[in-house]
Parts: C-alpha cells; sequence; structure tokens
C-alpha cells in the first residue's frame, strides 16, 4: 500500500502511500470503481453465477480478475445503481445527455446505433472507412448505404478523410437519408472536417454518427483534435481500449438526443449486449471516465512530448517520411499520438518490417507495404517508447533499398458497384465458385484486407478483375485476407441467382 505497481511508468510523478488498487484515487468518483472494490475486498461465499465463484484452483490465473457485474460490482438486481450512475457521469463528461458502457467493444456500439437511426429500407450515408462491425450493423437494421470516398494525399498515399462536397452531394442526390455516419479519426490518424459535415447532415434534419473508436483521448487537451460531440455530431462511438486504458472489449456510445430517440437508442443499444457484463470491464470504463476527468490533460499531454520526440528522431532517417498535420493538406486533422510512417523513401517493406519487430516483442498497430503506425498511450514511457525507436531504426537499417513510388493501399481506393443491399445480399441463396468464375457476380461476402479491416468488397456488390486482382496483389505481398470464408482467395462466395 505504499509503492506503486511495478509496472508503473517509471517517468511518471505520484506520491508516496499511494493504493495500487485506486492509484489515481478515483474511488470516491467512480461508482463502478468502488462496488468493484468492495467486491474484491470482501470475503464471502456468493451463491450466484459465475460458477467459478471468483476461484481459480481448477482452471488456475486465467480467471483472476473476472468479477460478474451483477452480484458482484452490484447486486443481481442492481440496487445500487451503480452502472447507471457512472454513465450518467460519463454522459456529463463528454457533453452529452444519453451515455452506455459496452463490453463488446466499439463493434457492438456500431451495431447499436445502426439499429437505432432508421427502419429496414431507409437509406443512410456512410464513409467507406467503415469497419465490418458497421457493415454487418447496415445488414443488422436492414439500412440502405450510399457510399462516400476519401481523398487519398498523393505524398504519402493515406486516406485524408472524406471530402465535404462528397457529403453535400449525396445527401443532395438522396433527400431521404435519415443519416450520416464517418469514421474519424481514420486508423492511420487523419480525420475530415467533422464540423462542416455536421452542418450539412443538421441542414438537412438528420443526425451525424461518428465512429470515434481510435479518438478516446480526443477533447481531453488543447494539443490533440476534439472530439465529435464537440465538433456538432450528435453520436459518437469510442473505444475505452484502444488510445485509452480500459479492459480489452470496453467502448462507450454517448448522444445527444435532439435528432435522435433516446428510447431507440436504448432498445438498439440492449438489442445485442450481453445481459451478463463483465464487471471488470465497465469498471475500467469507470474508471478511465474519472481518470480522464482528474488527470486526462496531464495524461496526455506526457504521451503528447512522447510521440513528439519519437517524431523528431524519427525525422533524422533518411527517406523516411512521418506524417503529422503539418505534412498533411489544409484542412486535414491528425491524431498527435500516432507515429504514422511512408516507407517507399527507404525501400523498405512495412509488411517484412511489422514481421521482424512483431519476433522482437514490438509488433505494431498497421502495416502494409509503404506504411506503419504505432500508437503511443497513456502507459508509454521514455524507456518504451526508446526501446522501439531503436529496434525500428535498426530494422530499416536492415531492409533499407530502392526508392519507390508510392501506391495508395486498396482499402482506400476502390469504388466498388453496389448492385443489391448488404442485408439482401446477406440472407440470400449463395454458392462458392471459383473466384475467377465469381467475376460479374454478386459477392455475398465481407472481403477486407486487415488491418485496417476496410471492406473492399461488401455483400452485394459486383466483383470485378479488378477489385479480385488488387485482394491478391495484397495477400501476395503478405497482408493477411480477412472475413472471407476462403482467405487465400482460390473461391468466392457469391449469390446463388447472381446478377
Amino acid at each position: 500500500m505504499t509503492v506503486p505497481p511495478s509496472s508503473w511508468p517509471a517517468d511518471l510523478p505520484v506520491s508516496a502511500g499511494v493504493d495500487p488498487r485506486d492509484p489515481f484515487g478515483l474511488r470516491d468518483d467512480a461508482p463502478l470503481v468502488d462496488g468493484l472494490l468492495r467486491y474484491l475486498e470482501s470475503d464471502g461465499a456468493p451463491m450466484h453465477t459465475p460458477g467459478h465463484k471468483g476461484r481459480t484452483h481448477l482452471l488456475g490465473s486465467v480467471l483472476t480478475g473476472d468479477v460478474t457485474l451483477y452480484g458482484g460490482v452490484d447486486t443481481i438486481r442492481s440496487r445500487h445503481g451503480r452502472l447507471g450512475r457512472a454513465e450518467a457521469l460519463a454522459a456529463r463528461l463528454w457533453g452529452a445527455d444519453w451515455a452506455r458502457f459496452s463490453v463488446g467493444g466499439s463493434t457492438h456500439a456500431n451495431q447499436a446505433m445502426a439499429l437505432s437511426v432508421g427502419r429496414p429500407g431507409d437509406t443512410v450515408v456512410v464513409s467507406r472507412m467503415l469497419h465490418r462491425s458497421l457493415l454487418l450493423g447496415l445488414v443488422l437494421a436492414g439500412l440502405r448505404p450510399v457510399w462516400v470516398y476519401p481523398a487519398v494525399d498523393p505524398a504519402s498515399g493515406l486516406p485524408i478523410g472524406v471530402p465535404v462536397d462528397a457529403v453535400g452531394q449525396a445527401l443532395a442526390e438522396h433527400p431521404e437519408a435519415v443519416a450520416v455516419f464517418l469514421v474519424e479519426p481514420a486508423y492511420v490518424g487523419t480525420l475530415s472536417p467533422v464540423e462542416q459535415h455536421a452542418e450539412q447532415a443538421h441542414a438537412h434534419g438528420i443526425p451525424l454518427v461518428v465512429d470515434q473508436a481510435w479518438g478516446g483521448h480526443f477533447g481531453f487537451h488543447p494539443d490533440v483534435p476534439r472530439h465529435a460531440l464537440q465538433r456538432g455530431a450528435d453520436a459518437m462511438v469510442t473505444s475505452v481500449h484502444k488510445a485509452l486504458v480500459g479492459y480489452t472489449q470496453s467502448a462507450l456510445l454517448v448522444a445527444r438526443t435532439t435528432l435522435l430517440d433516446p428510447d431507440r437508442l436504448e432498445r438498439g443499444f440492449d438489442a445485442s449486449h450481453t445481459t451478463s457484463p463483465a464487471g471488470q470491464i465497465v469498471g475500467s470504463i469507470d474508471a478511465t471516465r474519472a481518470l480522464l476527468a482528474k488527470h486526462g490533460e496531464q495524461l496526455i499531454g506526457r504521451s503528447l512530448d512522447l510521440a513528439s520526440a519519437a517524431r523528431d528522431r524519427l525525422r533524422e532517417v533518411p527517406g523516411l517520411l512521418v506524417v503529422d498535420a503539418a505534412q498533411l493538406p489544409p484542412g486535414v486533422g491528425f491524431d498527435p499520438t500516432k507515429l504514422t510512417l511512408s516507407l517507399p523513401g527507404t525501400g523498405v517493406d512495412g509488411v517484412l518490417l511489422d514481421e521482424e519487430l512483431t519476433k522482437a516483442g514490438f509488433a505494431l498497430e498497421y502495416s502494409d507495404r509503404d506504411t506503419v503506425v504505432a500508437t503511443v498511450t497513456l502507459f508509454d514511457d521514455r524507456g518504451s517508447v526508446d526501446r522501439f525507436l531503436a529496434a525500428l531504426l535498426a530494422a530499416v537499417e536492415r531492409h533499407r533499398g530502392e526508392p519507390r513510388t508510392v501506391q495508395a493501399n486498396v482499402s482506400w481506393t476502390t469504388r466498388p458497384e453496389p448492385v443489391v443491399t448488404p442485408r439482401e445480399a446477406f440472407f440470400a441463396p449463395h454458392r462458392t465458385v471459383d473466384a475467377d468464375a465469381a467475376v460479374g457476380r454478386i459477392s455475398a461476402e465481407l472481403v477486407a484486407p486487415y488491418p485496417p479491416g476496410v471492406p473492399v468488397l461488401a455483400p452485394g456488390e459486383r466483383v470485378t478483375a479488378e477489385i479480385l486482382a488488387a485482394l491478391r496483389q495484397v495477400r501476395a505481398g503478405g497482408a493477411q485476407v480477412r472475413y472471407a470464408a476462403d482467405p487465400t482467395l482460390r473461391t468466392l462466395q457469391v449469390m446463388d441467382a447472381g446478377r
């Protein structure tokens, strides 16, 4: 009880006497944290689920720390209302009037939003930067997407957000649209002018919903972008475990209900959320919220300093393009905690670089042939960043080759042809055919290079020779193809009555 945990970042100042279970003193301001600690401090014998009863002698440490929300953090009947109070505090912090904690990650939260904005058959304008989760949300909700595509920066080959006029044109051509969905920031750290997108949506009387999975820290320091609600969005999905420090699978959905029905939001959220949420996951969301409220600016500022110093070192590497807001076109935002590197000037293959770093214990968040991305979070310190940089710089020099031309990832450049809605294709009879024989037919499945997991081919879209060749090229370069039944791309699933 007198020293910080051994994993504490070495350069983070703490006071003596810190409780390792609550090092920042969050308990008094976080109802779920308090309930979790009360449970861990008790010595009772629970006679309810989970069946392991908090004991580890049969399966070992794999069960350590597993506490249920109902009957653990709170009573089975939720008499203390801890979850509701914690969610209300989160709504207040993010400037919303409605909030829910998800243990199903931003995947569940995206699908909850899809179920909340319209009725089957309704049209929505959707960024083609969307994650698989939102695409399947469109399937669940029966929504008809009108795709808007990102612009691509010619210098780096990176997506730089959906142009404002692209959304404007989509709304003009589809006045029946009931919502606009954007993904901000992109996986690589870039983001669109959300304020202008919000103005356009509101001019049509419809909500703007933003998947901000990678921007949980936005809005809590003057040198990071404002979060989506601050920029005019009506609802925001954010992961608490990606850029922040929550348990894996923790996510937050917050909304203003001027243009959204709070009852539909509740039903949409509960439709696919578990009735047995893990107490540790929801507790970590509550703890992270309290941490941001009390110390967010200090902790994020520390991460920014680490990332800035790392970029300064990386700019010294010949041929390496270090991406930041100053290097991008005017009006394009950027997450300064990301280390986004464009490799063509070095001749290094990003997939091979990632493989080598992974073996050395420094796995990257994202890699394709021309780009790698590393994330700096609240739990990094100078030692961890310095070790990573040393390994990265050495690997770049080992693999240095002839400079090449930038080639944008197929995920950012593909323009598929929709034929039927994703829902129609998902539920239609299908058959598996040789991939070459699939050309001209309608895909029944989702196919995406991973990362980033952005669909190159979605259910309901026509398979073309160009798309098939692009996917095969990605796979031949060492990247993974996900979600397809056959990731080797020897076969594809198509609608049985393909047109």
